[in-house]
């Protein structure tokens, strides 16, 4: 009923079957594909928002945070970095859970590297947690600072609570371009939905989460006075398979609908709603209308300019 809500007010985009083509039903290897934007048949090393920031701020890590760029390009609310923002030298995000909580890195003492791989290796280490403890103290900074005016957080949704630090930290004054939040337990092989009761089980469950924590940030940021500044697009790996299995759920599928929030954006659907055949086969996906890199490159031009 949230998203309903959002819809309703002409700040949701609905993006209909996105995919792309020979689409591999691997998690690991599917993933590799949507964070790095790369085509079916080929392995890259870099994320399509790293190659953003590669382009933008060639040479990084080195000489960052600098006077210009005093904060962190991109922060994953996480205990691990998005691999979306990995860029050629370093990935340009850095995980965190809980900005209240940070501790400094032990910094070792400047003693003569040896010029070998190993002292290679070393200076980057050195110049990592340095970078580090220096976007950390921002980052403490700009949470003492910010503030949560929506009082629509669950505690008990996980998702809403990673929101809310986003929202905390932008209301703080940090300049990060990019915020990662994940949520998972999409993989629905069972219970997705009850026998004859599609707004019960897993999936309506997640769906629910969704809702309630876009709602809760979306109010936060007009509250905020930033609702005009922040976008938000929702993406995953693949969409699920249209017949369902033995066990009332459904298997690694093809193309999937992809979300989009904000006061900024066209609302609506784009692409018409999928045509399923009478009798599918326990392979067939919902079909690819539009390549998830032209989405993608949306947001490049028309929101990052």
């Amino acid at each position: 009923t949230e998203i309903k809500s959002i819809y309703d007010e002409g700040k949701m985009t609905i993006v209909q079957d996105v995919a792309y083509p020979n689409q591999n039903r691997s998690h690991f290897r599917s993933t590799d594909i949507w964070t790095s934007g790369s085509p079916a048949d080929e392995f890259w090393t870099t994320g399509w928002l790293g190659k953003y920031f590669d382009n933008r701020y060639p040479g990084y890590p080195e000489g960052y945070p600098s006077a210009d760029c005093p904060d962190p390009f991109a922060l994953s609310i996480s205990s691990s970095v998005s691999e979306t923002c990995q860029g050629i030298s370093a990935n340009f995000s850095l995980a965190l859970n809980d900005p209240f909580g940070i501790s400094p890195l032990t910094e070792s003492e400047e003693t003569p590297v040896p010029d070998s791989p190993y002292g290679r290796e070393l200076e980057f280490l050195r110049n990592t947690i340095e970078q580090s403890n220096a976007y950390a103290e921002n980052i403490s900074e700009a949470a003492d600072k910010g503030n949560n005016l929506s009082d629509q957080y669950s505690d008990n949704n996980q998702l809403a609570q990673k929101f809310k630090t986003i929202a905390l930290l932008m209301s703080g004054g940090l300049k990060t371009k990019i915020y990662v939040a994940n949520l998972g337990g999409f993989d629905t092989h069972a219970f997705q939905a009850e026998p004859g009761e599609t707004n019960t089980g897993v999936h309506a469950d997640l769906i629910g989460t969704i809702s309630e924590a876009v709602s809760a940030f979306q109010d936060d940021l007009k509250q905020l006075g930033l609702e005009e500044k922040v976008i938000t697009m929702t993406f995953s790996e693949f969409g699920r398979r249209i017949r369902s299995n033995g066990n009332n759920g459904t298997d690694h599928g093809t193309a999937a609908p992809m979300m989009l929030f904000g006061s900024c954006i066209n609302p609506g659907f784009i692409g018409e709603s999928p045509e399923l055949p009478e009798n599918p086969t326990v392979q067939d996906g919902v079909p690819m209308q539009f390549d998830f890199r032209s989405v993608y490159g949306s947001i490049l031009m028309d929101w990052f300019e």
